[in-house]
């Protein structure tokens, strides 16, 4: 029992921190870093809206025109793998006059495409193509770069940069003096975002202006020091 007991006390002794021992000063500070580059592929969302009477008139007329968008995607050399379809409803249409009871007047069918492009500059005659063919509907274009970890590794190295020149100088500030790094922390990086996209407003033209501008690929880290 006294064995046991003197086993337990040397490993509470152990664990205890010794008497007098302070922490490190330290000085935290975040760096951000960034690089742009321009995108090298485009993701484009566009589909046809049909109303008719009936549900299957206007799921007929929808799906002639979905065809015509697909022949039109293929004639300008986009794959079938980078077509894929992204939203599909029929949903009725109801009379809103407020003196008789509320019943079925027609019906709408929203058929939508997403379509990727490895080629920027294929957009505007795209756009035009779809247009042509029939699309009716745009959702939104985003601008991306296909190979974003070197320029990821790059913006990392401007963000450690970055901390450490804001740190020498609140230390310098200060009277103090860098130690050894305790601590290196990275914040989620949300990946690339557009740096500016002045794409002018669609229309159904001979040729379709788009304007790529630049993709902003970000990294944001923490740095803690030790200071003398």
């Amino acid at each position: 029992m006294k064995s046991s007991f003197l086993a337990a006390l040397v490993l509470v002794t152990g664990l205890t921190p010794t008497f007098g021992q302070t922490a490190p000063r330290t000085l935290t500070m975040n760096g951000q870093g960034e690089v742009r580059a321009v995108p090298d592929s485009v993701t484009l969302s566009a589909g046809v809206t049909s109303q008719a009477p009936s549900a299957a008139a206007a799921l007929a007329a929808n799906s002639t025109r979905m065809q015509s968008v697909f022949a039109a995607l293929k004639k300008l050399g986009v794959a079938d793998k980078d077509m894929q379809t992204s939203n599909f409803s029929i949903s009725p249409h109801m009379s809103d006059a407020s003196n008789q009871p509320a019943h079925v007047t027609g019906y709408q069918v929203n058929n939508e495409v997403t379509v990727r492009l490895d080629d920027v500059n294929k957009l505007g005659a795209v756009l035009d193509a779809l247009v042509v063919a029939g699309a009716n509907r745009m959702n939104g274009v985003d601008f991306a770069i296909k190979a974003t970890a070197p320029l990821l590794t790059e913006a990392r190295g401007r963000a450690v940069v970055d901390a450490k020149s804001k740190a020498e100088t609140y230390a310098q500030a200060a009277g103090v003096s860098l130690g050894q790094i305790l601590s290196i922390s990275e914040s989620e990086n949300s990946g690339p975002r557009p740096v500016y996209d002045p794409m002018p407003m669609l229309r159904a033209a001979k040729a379709v202006p788009v304007a790529g501008g630049e993709e902003s690929v970000n990294a944001q880290v923490s740095i803690v020091w030790e200071i003398h």
